[in-house]
């Protein structure tokens, strides 16, 4: 059983649509429990739980939000070198495009790689001109179809990538799936 845990740190709301969106697609994958859960009730206990991750904050200033930040440096600290290997990613929202997103993403990625997770962007195109490289991103709320479908892929592929890496289901593999979706 795959076990996804979604932490959010959600100002407006617009961050928790998101992450109950990440949610939904990692549950595309069978045999998958996902638990969300907000910075502010998550615990240690959590994050050593799960075997992949999906971390959200709004954008502050370019970054990730202190809440967030305050979490990993303080409340997880002494779970250093617990958490090796685990996979995981980021989303972010902020107010506007241009607001720094991925940027916010890339330092959510970067606080995970420092506790050893093992983190991805997406390849795929979840819509047109809608990708997830560094993690999904949306100004405001995840409004549209194509904002909705890369909170959903980015989830699905955690999903997928603890299915393959975790649990040997090879035929979760993403790529081995699209072989399949082509063959005649």
């Amino acid at each position: 059983m795959n076990k996804i845990l979604v932490i959010f740190d959600s100002a407006s709301g617009n961050t928790e649509k998101m992450a109950r969106l990440v949610a939904e697609g990692a549950r595309r994958i069978a045999d998958t429990e996902v638990r969300v859960k907000s910075v502010d009730e998550a615990s240690p206990d959590d994050v050593v739980w799960c075997e992949g991750l999906a971390v959200g904050s709004p954008t502050n200033m370019g970054i990730l939000s202190w809440k967030m930040k305050r979490f990993w440096d303080e409340t997880m600290a002494d779970q250093w070198m617990k958490v090796d290997g685990k996979f995981a990613c980021a989303f972010s929202t902020a107010g506007g495009w241009g607001g720094g997103m991925e940027l916010a993403c890339q330092s959510l990625l970067t606080v995970l790689m420092n506790f050893g997770f093992l983190v991805f962007g997406v390849t795929d195109y979840a819509a047109k001109m809608t990708t997830a490289h560094y993690g999904a991103v949306v100004a405001r709320e995840p409004r549209t179809e194509a904002d909705q479908a890369n909170c959903r892929l980015l989830g699905q592929r955690l999903a997928e990538w603890v299915a393959v890496h975790v649990h040997g289901r090879a035929e979760e593999h993403p790529v081995e799936k699209m072989d399949q979706r082509m063959a005649p």
